[in-house]
């Protein structure tokens, strides 16, 4: 006689398989479990270490702070959502208005993507050229200046020099 395991019938998975079936790090696995974003069983065995046991509903959670993460969201974010909506404070309209937020934030990091796109074709069809003419700058393609990118493209700095920190907007070329 075969039993057939179907994923809701799967049985539970220790941290290795998990791992494997999910593509994160033991030791992102394990941050995430303290952080309270993962929430396995621990069993009797291991000792002081017990073994974790992950479920299927691990891994649609993995699936779920990955997105979250992708649109920006930190960890604390990702995990109030889940909180609230695993304790039914997140209703059905603001969970449709954070999805349709998702959504506009997604389709503005795709256009800003293909305005990049964009800029790495001309640059390359530019010193494909030899670099005559003008050179493409990004600026012609984003509509902005050097001065107006947005302060979270600027990136933090230490100088070895002096141990200071600095900010370093991206450059354009």
């Amino acid at each position: 006689m075969s039993v057939e395991c179907t994923p809701q019938s799967r049985p539970d998975m220790l941290i290795s398989e998990f791992v494997r079936r999910t593509g994160l790090a033991r030791e992102t696995v394990r941050y995430y479990v303290r952080f309270g974003l993962l929430q396995p069983q621990a069993t009797q065995k291991g000792g002081r270490h017990p073994y974790l046991m992950f479920t299927e509903e691990d891994v649609h959670s993995a699936d779920v702070i990955r997105v979250g993460q992708a649109l920006g969201l930190s960890l604390r974010e990702i995990g109030e959502l889940r909180k609230a909506r695993r304790s039914g404070d997140l209703p059905r309209n603001k969970r449709i208005a954070l999805m349709q937020d998702q959504l506009a934030r997604l389709e503005a990091k795709a256009a800003e993507l293909e305005k990049l796109k964009s800029y790495v074709r001309a640059k390359i069809g530019w010193q494909q050229g030899g670099e005559k003419g003008d050179e493409p700058t990004l600026s012609h393609f984003t509509g902005r200046t050097k001065n107006e990118m947005p302060q979270k493209n600027r990136r933090r700095l230490t100088s070895p020099a002096t141990g200071s920190s600095m900010s370093r907007r991206p450059r354009d070329q």
